[in-house]
């Protein structure tokens, strides 16, 4: 998980205090690249866009990192639902990020340092082409993944019961055990999941990317009381409870969320931008040791997306989509070799795992998302 999920609102803030800075010579990088995108200009004091107004249909935030910390950007509803969003965007680095978005108020937010609530402003989407004129085979990709998110969902709670019935049962090994499988349904689809913005900071919040005033609470407290404390403190059962309550209110929402084929696309490379941030690095489960988890999940997120989007890919970029399955293949095939058992979700413990392997799997993580960020240009050309 993102270390605070409540930066989404950050982008927002980050577009409009980019507009209204923005100068003839943001202006004039925006005319001179004349292919019609929303420049968007990030530093560690400033988020700036090259527009205030811009019509519906297929748009594009060309983003630019001029400050000295990586940076996210989002685009965002006026609820805090994310649209779109690009992660670990370094200082000097371009990025392009493309959504399908219908008419109406929006926030752009860019978020230096990736924590905190960043730079926000208000831009809006004026009526021009629809963003909901897909084609069949667009709109089918969209029915199959919005059944696969609620499938993850519907499967994910009788697993957290098995967690969260140990914990109240103050079972520690039980517990440890069904800890790791009661987040893959929720690995394999964090970026809907997310995209409400107030369930994400309740269940997959790490003790660092609390924000000021919040109450930790979710996995990771009960992974630290698990593995690191080695008991259940007085609170586990309360716990327990929120955890059950918090994501049933995920289940009933996830059907409700905002999905296109560009936020597939996007959502699958934000799923590698969290391998690289938090699996490869240990971070995210640093008590447990359980990350190739959560890395294997992830990537099984991000290979369905990218399943149902290639028949369209394919079509308009075939060589993009040759180089996406021969890069999927080949961080499948490394992932197996940390395979501990026959299940397929038994890996090594990740504290194991040495440097040199570590810059191995990021080496395959980064090969993969590189080219996956191309995906969401090739559904709408």
């Amino acid at each position: 998980m993102r270390p605070v999920r409540l930066s989404v609102v950050t982008a927002a803030a980050a577009v409009a205090a980019l507009t209204a800075v923005t100068g003839c010579a943001e202006k004039s990088d925006a005319a001179k690249s004349g292919d019609g995108a929303v420049q968007v200009t990030a530093a560690d004091d400033s988020c700036e866009v090259s527009k205030k107004e811009f019509p519906a249909g297929h748009v594009e935030l060309a983003v630019e990192n001029k400050g000295s910390k990586v940076t996210e950007v989002y685009l965002l509803f006026p609820d805090d639902r994310i649209v779109t969003e690009r992660e670990n965007i370094g200082p000097g680095t371009k990025a392009r990020i493309t959504a399908e978005v219908k008419a109406g108020a929006y926030e752009i937010a860019c978020k230096p340092g990736m924590k905190g609530d960043g730079i926000r402003q208000k831009v809006t989407v004026t009526g021009g082409a629809a963003a909901a004129e897909r084609s069949p085979e667009m709109d089918a990709a969209v029915a199959a993944y919005r059944k696969y998110v609620q499938t993850q969902a519907d499967e994910t709670l009788p697993k957290v019961k098995v967690f969260t019935d140990a914990v109240r049962a103050g079972d520690l090994e039980a517990a440890k055990k069904a800890y790791a499988p009661s987040r893959i349904g929720w690995e394999r689809t964090e970026p809907v999941a997310e995209s409400f913005g107030d369930i994400d900071p309740k269940v997959d919040v790490r003790a660092d990317g609390l924000e000021t005033g919040q109450k930790w609470t979710g996995w990771h407290r009960l992974e630290k009381e698990l593995w690191q404390d080695k008991k259940l403190g007085p609170d586990a059962t309360a716990l327990a409870d929120a955890l059950d309550k918090d994501l049933a209110d995920w289940q009933r929402r996830v059907g409700r969320a905002e999905i296109t084929p560009t936020s597939m696309a996007n959502g699958a490379k934000e799923l590698l931008d969290e391998v690289a941030a938090g699996k490869v690095t240990g971070e995210e489960e640093r008590y447990s040791h359980t990350d190739l988890v959560d890395f294997k999940a992830n990537v099984e997120g991000a290979r369905h997306s990218y399943d149902l989007l290639k028949p369209v890919a394919s079509k308009n970029d075939p060589a993009l989509v040759t180089e996406l399955d021969k890069r999927f293949a080949a961080l499948d095939k490394l992932l197996d070799t940390y395979r501990d058992g026959p299940d397929s979700y038994t890996f090594t413990s990740y504290e194991k795992v040495g440097k040199a392997e570590r810059k191995e799997l990021s080496d395959g993580v980064n090969a993969l998302a590189e080219p996956l960020s191309k995906l969401a240009a090739a559904v709408v050309k």
